[in-house]
C-alpha cells in the first residue's frame, strides 16, 4: 500500500465539466495512505492490546499466584503510566517528531509483549512488561492523533478523529474473544502472536513519511499545524476543555465500572455481554456518521446533549430491567460521542500548542476523571446496596450528570461580565 501524501485539492487539474458534480458543491477529501494506514494499524494494535490486557487481572492473580491487593494496585500504576503519562508526548514528539515517537512507542509495546513470555513464571518480569506496555500506551496515542490531523482543516479534524475512535472501539470489542480460547489454555502462544503483530505494525510506520511536525526547527518544540490557534481576541464560548473532559470521563465511568455489578445478577452476563458488543458496535458505526453533526454544535450546547444523554442513559438503568438497561446503554453511547470528541475537536481549536501536546493533557485529563469515579463510585455503590437500593446509586449519578453541565455553563457567563467591565473600564 502506498503511503504517499495526498494533501492536495482533490481533482486539482481535472476538467470540471467531467466530474458530474454539482457546482459549488462541497467534496470531502479523500483520506491520504498515511491516514489510511493509521486507522488500519489503530485497529490492529486496539486488537492485540485487548486480546490481554483485560485478562491481565486473571493472569496475575490466578497463573502468578500474585494476592488481589497486589494485583490491583499494580493495575493502578499500569493505568496512572498509561494516562497521565501522556504529559510527556508533546515535549518527545517535540524534540523527536511525530513518527520517531510512534516508532518509539510500538517498539515499547513490542518489547513489553515479547517480556510476557518468559514472564508467565516470573510475577517481577511480568510486572516489568505490563508497564513497558503502558509507557508505550501513553506516548502512542497523542502522537498517533496528532500525525492523523497534522496539516488537516478544522472542517476534516472531526471526521479524522471520529474515525479514528471507530478503529480504536472495533479492536477493544473483538480483542477479548478474539484471545478467549488461548488466554488461560496458551496465553504464551498469545502474548508471541501479539508481539509479531505489533512488530509488523511497527515496520509499517517505519515507512510513513515524515510531515512537518517530524522536522522540528529549535529541537524543542513542534510548529503548530496551520488553523490550530484561536483568534486573538476572539473567545470561544465554552469552559476549558480540560475540566470538561475530567468531568466526561468521571461521570462515563460510572457506567464503565459499575453496570456489571447491577446488570449480571437483575439479568444474566450472557445479556450483560451482548450489550457491551452492542455498545461498542453501536459506537463503531454512529460515530462517524454523527461527527460532524457534534462539531456543528456550540461547544455549550454539546454539553447540554452530551451530559443530558448520560443523565437519560442512567435513569433508564437504574429504571431495571433487560429493556432499561439496553436503552440506558444507547444513550450512554450517544453521550459518549458527543462528550468525547467535542472535548477533543475543542481543545485542538483553542490552543496554539502541538496537537500531541493537546492531546496528552487530554489524556492526563481522562486519568484524573477515571480515577475520581473509582473513589466516587465504590463509596457511593456501597452505600446503595448498603441501604438496600442500587437503582439509589443511578439516581444519584442521574442527578450529577444533570447538575454538571449546570455548574459547568453557569461559571463562564460572570467570568465574561467581569471581563467585559473590565474592558468598559
Amino acid at each position: 500500500m502506498s503511503l504517499r501524501r495526498t494533501d492536495g485539492a482533490p481533482g486539482a487539474g481535472a476538467d470540471p465539466g467531467r466530474t458530474g458534480r454539482a457546482p459549488g458543491r462541497r467534496e470531502r477529501p479523500p483520506l491520504t495512505g498515511p491516514q489510511r494506514f493509521l486507522l488500519g494499524g489503530s485497529f490492529l494494535i486496539t486488537l492485540g492490546s485487548f486480546a490481554v490486557l483485560p485478562y491481565m487481572s486473571v493472569l496475575l492473580h490466578q497463573r502468578l499466584g500474585l494476592g488481589l491487593g497486589t494485583v490491583g494496585f499494580v493495575l493502578a500504576v499500569a493505568s496512572l503510566i498509561q494516562f497521565a503519562g501522556g504529559v510527556v508526548a508533546g515535549p518527545v514528539t517535540g524534540r523527536i517528531g511525530l513518527r520517531r515517537a510512534m516508532l518509539l512507542a510500538l517498539g515499547l509495546r513490542t518489547a513489553g509483549f515479547a517480556a510476557f513470555v518468559p514472564g508467565l513464571t516470573s510475577p517481577v518480569l511480568a510486572v516489568g512488561a505490563l508497564l513497558l506496555v503502558s509507557a508505550g500506551a501513553a506516548l502512542y496515542l497523542p502522537a498517533n492523533k496528532a500525525y492523523l490531523v497534522e496539516g488537516a482543516s478544522e472542517a476534516r479534524r472531526p471526521r479524522l478523529l471520529s474515525a479514528s475512535g471507530s478503529a480504536f472501539n472495533a479492536g477493544m470489542a473483538l480483542g477479548p474473544p478474539a484471545a478467549a480460547p488461548l488466554v488461560m489454555g496458551s496465553p504464551g502462544v498469545l502474548f508471541s502472536c501479539v508481539t509479531v503483530l505489533f512488530a509488523l505494525v511497527g515496520a509499517g510506520h517505519a515507512l510513513l513519511p515524515a510531515g512537518a511536525a517530524d522536522r522540528p526547527s529549535d529541537g524543542s518544540s513542534v510548529a503548530p499545524a496551520a488553523g490550530r490557534a484561536p483568534e486573538a481576541g476572539a473567545p470561544r464560548p465554552g469552559p476549558s476543555p480540560f475540566v470538561v473532559t475530567v468531568l466526561s470521563v468521571y461521570a462515563f465511568m460510572f457506567f464503565q465500572h459499575y453496570l456489571a455489578l447491577y446488570a449480571v445478577p437483575r439479568t444474566s452476563a450472557a445479556f450483560y455481554g451482548a450489550v457491551l458488543t452492542g455498545y461498542a458496535a453501536l459506537l463503531v458505526v454512529a460515530q462517524p456518521l454523527l461527527a460532524e453533526r457534534v462539531a456543528a454544535l456550540s461547544y455549550p450546547a454539546a454539553l447540554r446533549w452530551g451530559f443530558g444523554a448520560m443523565a437519560a442513559g442512567m435513569a433508564a438503568i437504574g429504571a431495571g430491567g433487560h429493556g432499561g438497561i439496553a436503552v440506558g446503554g444507547a444513550l450512554l453511547c450517544l453521550g459518549e460521542i458527543v462528550l468525547f470528541l467535542k472535548n477533543d475537536l475543542e481543545a485542538l481549536a483553542r490552543s496554539s500548542a502541538a496537537p500531541a501536546s493537546v492531546f496528552g493533557r487530554q489524556r492526563l485529563a481522562a486519568g484524573i476523571g477515571a480515577f475520581a469515579s473509582g473513589v466516587v463510585g465504590g463509596q457511593l455503590y456501597g452505600a446503595a446496596e448498603s441501604a438496600g437500593s442500587a437503582r439509589a446509586f443511578w439516581a444519584a449519578v442521574c442527578l450529577q450528570c444533570l447538575l454538571l453541565p449546570v455548574f459547568l455553563l453557569h461559571r463562564r457567563p460572570a467570568r465574561d461580565r467581569e471581563g467585559s467591565r473590565a474592558g468598559a473600564g
